[in-house]
């Protein structure tokens, strides 16, 4: 988006900008692995997946030119690998941890190798609201257009909170979570369960990677994710474990993201990297101030990693 003629002015703008546009992805990765974590378990491959869905959608989208058909795919794809992920997690003797890392190293390969024919076609964009009609601004009217996915990420949220508290389906995932032998005791199955959550938590991180590839940026290529995927671990354990408080990190996290090329739309080009780096960096500092066992077990389910 081009700033320079607002000036100074324009980098706020920018910033507001990137941050509806960047977020999404974050936003239904960490809602996603929300849902697999109040579970009890814990999946780092939904950086894996995110890369799959994005190569999922841009390719369906290419095909049969529907970019909402793509996003349905997407989704699917990550059910796909949520399936492979739940069934080998909830093996005896089986890490989360290694699984996720195998996962990560699976649904990247998968998709950088079935990807490659669509890396130089273009694909359908999903289309936008124009909420920014009221203003003669080009810049105000590019930066208020925003994504249905986004805005359904946002429903998203205060619904998966109400889910948690209020439905009886979201007190067996909790007291799964929480206290797997309480929950057996009741007559939940935790194998089903936990198969289901992390089922649902793949598909919206593969519509999150739908995103990536059919909106912002809008392309495929082997490097879209940026990490993306990993660092909504540790937004999920920034937002305690709560929905909306995912909304609200991911919005923080959009806007990281959008410092380094809100600044050198007005020419600031001396520490462009610096700035490009700032989710990591804001990753990094999170897992710094809440490595304490106190700080990071607050609000953590009791079977995390089980």
């Amino acid at each position: 988006m081009e700033t320079q003629a607002l000036g100074w002015w324009g980098v706020p703008l920018a910033i507001a900008a990137g941050t509806l546009r960047g977020s999404a992805p974050f936003l239904f990765v960490s809602l996603g692995e929300c849902l697999t974590e109040k579970s009890g378990k814990i999946n780092l491959g939904l950086e894996g997946t995110l890369l799959t869905g994005a190569m999922s959608a841009y390719a369906i989208a290419y095909l049969t030119g529907s970019p909402w058909l793509g996003v349905i795919m997407a989704g699917v794809a990550g059910m796909m690998l949520g399936v492979i992920h739940g069934w080998l997690s909830q093996q005896p003797r089986v890490n989360d941890v290694a699984v996720g890392i195998a996962m990560i190293i699976f649904g990247s390969g998968i998709a950088f190798f079935l990807g490659k024919p669509f890396i130089q076609p273009s694909a359908p964009p999903l289309p936008a609201l124009q909420f920014g009609t009221w203003s003669n601004l080009p810049q105000v009217q590019s930066a208020l257009q925003i994504s249905p996915l986004f805005l359904l990420g946002i429903a998203i949220a205060p619904l998966m909170q109400w889910f948690f508290r209020s439905t009886r389906w979201g007190l067996y995932i909790r007291a799964v979570g929480d206290s797997p032998d309480a929950a057996k005791a009741m007559g939940i199955s935790i194998f089903k369960v936990r198969m289901l959550c992390i089922i649902a938590g793949s598909f919206l991180a593969g519509i999150g990677g739908a995103y990536l590839s059919l909106y912002y940026p809008g392309s495929w290529n082997e490097r879209i994710s940026g990490g993306q995927g990993l660092m909504a671990v540790a937004l999920v354990i920034f937002a305690r474990w709560r929905p909306m408080q995912c909304l609200y990190a991911s919005l923080l996290f959009g806007g990281a993201q959008a410092i380094g090329p809100a600044l050198q739309s007005v020419g600031v080009d001396s520490y462009y990297y610096l700035f490009n780096a700032s989710p990591y960096i804001l990753t990094l500092l999170i897992m710094i101030f809440t490595c304490s066992p106190k700080r990071t077990l607050n609000g953590a389910p009791g079977a995390l990693g089980q």
